[in-house]
């Protein structure tokens, strides 16, 4: 498990990297959720979101750190 990488000579944590991939597949379901309109059963969409995302991110991570 390496604790950072180097990108172009510039050193990155590794989270970084699932920090943008979690964004990207939150920004998918959300659309998608948005599209079945389950934030309409939600009552609130924004921590739906929030819960989401942290979720995803969670996931991830410990995914990386066993």
């Amino acid at each position: 498990m390496p604790r950072e990488f180097a990108l172009f000579g510039v050193l990155l944590p590794t989270l970084l990297p699932l920090f943008i991939l979690s964004i990207a597949l939150q920004t998918v379901l959300d659309r998608l959720f948005g599209w079945l309109g389950v934030y309409r059963m939600v009552w609130h969409p924004s921590l739906a979101r929030l819960c989401i995302f942290i979720a995803i991110f969670g996931a991830l991570s410990l995914s990386l750190y066993k």
